[in-house]
């Protein structure tokens, strides 16, 4: 009899066959969250990593690409575009946040994803880019292409979150926005990522 078990999901879950045009997501934590939770990189359960501060909720569906790692080649990308106080990257999965018109109740799923743009994000020195997505077949959001397509002010609702979350009212920025990129330059952070995953773990 086979024992039951289950794959890790940042290590044991591929990108997906046609990454990075089309890509697995984990999804960590969900708009209706007021708890930030996290994978625990050694056993691959969410975990409570803090409280949500004061009104600042994600907007999107949230988690990372599996098998990737944001470590030399997703810093270098940063420093050609301009960002030359990065040092690293994050030595994180690769976040990404998809846009969907449905309303799923909670993390620890699987999606697929099709990546239109991405935040070049710089927090304290480190390259922390936050790809953003269209869930597949999404009604609302799944024709999209490139995040040049979207809304002004969806695209600004993430740049706040994203640029507001780790602060509290008397702190001073921590993270920046170095560029807002397409879809094209998405792929590019994708494939670079899975570059630094496989320096890292192989394969």
């Amino acid at each position: 009899m086979i024992p039951n078990f289950k794959a890790h999901p940042w290590h044991g879950i591929s990108a997906g066959e046609n990454a990075p045009n089309v890509v697995n997501v984990f999804v960590e934590i969900v708009p209706s969250d007021t708890i930030k939770y996290e994978i625990d990189k050694e056993t691959g359960y969410l975990k409570v990593d803090r409280p949500q501060k004061f009104s600042n909720i994600i907007p999107a569906l949230y988690g990372f690409v599996p098998r990737t790692y944001c470590n030399e080649a997703v810093m270098k990308l940063a420093v050609e575009r301009g960002a030359t106080d990065v040092t690293m990257g994050d030595h994180d999965p690769l976040d990404i946040c998809v846009l969907s018109s449905h309303n799923i109740h909670s993390g620890g799923l699987l999606m697929q994803a099709i990546p239109i743009g991405g935040f070049k994000m710089i927090d304290g020195g480190e390259a922390d880019d936050k790809i953003v997505a269209v869930m597949v077949d999404d009604h609302a959001f799944g024709h999209f292409r490139d995040i040049a397509e979207l809304p002004e002010a969806e695209v600004k609702r993430l740049m706040h979150y994203f640029l507001t979350y780790k602060n509290l009212p008397d702190e001073p920025a921590k993270c920046r926005i170095q560029e807002v990129y397409g879809a094209e330059h998405a792929r590019v952070v994708i494939k670079a990522s899975q570059q630094d995953y496989a320096d890292k773990f192989g394969g």
